[in-house]
């Protein structure tokens, strides 16, 4: 059965090691660093247990366990919108901010169960795997980038730094080495652990070939924090960093001393080959993704509707330039959502009888998603200008009292008092300008890989799905409707020119 708020929580405390600002976390539910991010995770959890049920969100899994319908397995294009409509419940709740929810993490979940045979001899290992996350709704992290030691490297060539096999025996093995970035990690139940390089894996790197299952509080898995915001939010009213405060997902760097890991949460074992098809043979990109753009398209929403407010509050809502640039927010929401769509109503074949989302409405949105936040965020610099600036230092300026009727008189917007402009205005701040907005616009350039490399894979997916031959072959088309004598092709060529050159 799904978790609980509660329950939740308390599966936190799970002595997980993770440390910031050089001391270690006790409780990551208790600590000014996680605690309000944890809050907001488990008031998703709350969701799948409201009375009536929210069939939009809820389903029942062949164990009887009510879960998230992001958890289930799709045969039918319906099946991929129901999803979508239920993420986009849930990422609503945080505005689109929060990239590494337990929907998103279900991409891999229905990935394993659609294609346990592919993991033979551990194919009941990813059953059973599936199973489980399903039935209570368990929020999986992903980690598969090596650190940022030397690039050029192969991961053989790196052994102390890759995760590796160190040792095995009849119970399992064990790993050493590290991975990046553990996006939401300590808010985690476990972590799929995988391998994801701009090569492939080769024999020489097999002690790196590995596919398995770590819980986050294993023995000797340490997570290192990035510096919170949350934390440096919580001394300041909720008024000032209404985002940061409470939508900060944290992000970590993983290392993995001496862990062990036991062979039911292995799931690809020394096996380069089967390493390197995992992510598509089980199409885990177009099942996370389909999260990606729903949430994509739900921030862009709500940045389209913060900078409209913006614009009315200016005065500038019927100037040209605002409202062509509001337009173009607009348009990046619609053209997320529209390829969103587009996944779940012309989708792949996948294994088993199962669908996946449209790799080509997928990859397109991997591009595109990247390029378009950048110009979202500039978009809104541009717009609210120098207004971001003439801001109180913090919400105590308007609760002092000499300050107040100057606030009052010099900070009202059109048809807005000081503190409903305030308002709004430290939320655009917080959204785009903060640390926490600065490291949104990071996130989104870098979801779903390496920012260059996702353009280099549409091209080689489209040369794989035959895109590419079909439209150099239009190209030909063109090419052979004339020649240096002139048109060659009907209806173009003129017969009676034709018939009186013969003739002559």
């Amino acid at each position: 059965m799904a978790l609980t708020s509660k329950q939740y929580l308390d599966s936190l405390r799970d002595g997980r090691e993770v440390w910031i600002d050089g001391g270690r976390v006790e409780d990551v539910t208790a600590h000014p660093g996680f605690s309000m991010a944890a809050r907001t995770v488990a008031h998703l959890y709350d969701t799948l247990h409201q009375s009536p049920a929210d069939k939009t969100l809820t389903w029942t899994t062949p164990r009887g366990a009510v879960s998230h319908k992001a958890f289930k397995l799709a045969k039918t294009r319906n099946h991929l919108l129901d999803r979508a409509r239920a993420m986009r419940t849930w990422s609503r709740m945080h505005f689109g901010f929060m990239g590494r929810s337990p929907d998103y993490k279900a991409g891999l979940a229905v990935s394993l169960g659609a294609s346990p045979d592919f993991f033979a001899p551990f194919e009941g290992n990813c059953q059973a795997w599936y199973d489980r996350l399903a039935d209570d709704v368990l929020f999986m992290n992903h980690i598969g980038v090596n650190p940022m030691v030397d690039r050029s490297k192969r991961p053989h060539e790196l052994p102390d730094i890759n995760i590796k096999v160190t040792r095995e025996n009849d119970a399992g093995f064990w790993v050493s080495g590290a991975k990046m970035v553990g996006t939401a990690a300590a808010f985690t139940h476990c972590n799929l652990v995988f391998s994801f390089a701009p090569v492939p894996l080769e024999e020489a790197d097999s002690e790196h070939a590995l596919v398995f299952i770590a819980p986050t509080g294993a023995p000797g898995l340490k997570l290192l924090s990035r510096p919170s915001y949350e934390l440096a939010a919580k001394d300041r009213s909720p008024f000032d960093y209404p985002l940061s405060s409470r939508f900060d997902e944290n992000d970590s760097t993983m290392v993995f001393d001496d862990v062990f890991v036991p062979w039911e949460n292995c799931l690809v074992y020394r096996d380069a080959d089967r390493a390197n098809r995992f992510f598509v043979h089980a199409q885990v990109v177009q099942n996370l993704m389909l999260h990606g753009g729903v949430r994509l398209a739900t921030k862009l929403e709500f940045l389209a509707g913060m900078l409209t407010k913006l614009a009315e509050q200016n005065g500038t809502i019927n100037y040209r330039g605002i409202r062509i640039r509001i337009g173009e927010v607009i348009g990046y929401a619609w053209t997320v959502g529209a390829l969103v769509r587009d996944a779940c109503t012309s989708p792949d074949p996948g294994p088993n009888g199962t669908v996946a989302p449209s790799h080509r409405a997928i990859f397109a949105l991997r591009a595109l998603g990247p390029a378009i936040y950048p110009k979202v965020r500039e978009l809104i610099q541009l717009v609210g200008a120098g207004g971001f600036i003439q801001l109180p230092s913090s919400s105590k300026d308007l609760l002092a009292e000499q300050l107040r009727p100057y606030i009052d008189k010099y900070y009202r917007g059109s048809g807005a008092t000081a503190e409903e402009r305030i308002k709004l205005w430290k939320l655009a701040w917080d959204a785009i300008g903060s640390e926490f907005g600065a490291r949104q616009e990071l996130f989104e350039r870098s979801y779903a890989g390496n920012f260059d490399n996702v353009r280099l894979e549409n091209l080689f997916m489209a040369e794989r799905n035959g895109d590419v031959p079909e439209w150099t072959d239009l190209v030909d088309t063109a090419l052979g409707a004339y020649d240096l004598n002139g048109w060659t092709e009907a209806p173009w060529a003129d017969p009676l020119a034709d018939d009186a050159a013969e003739a002559g």
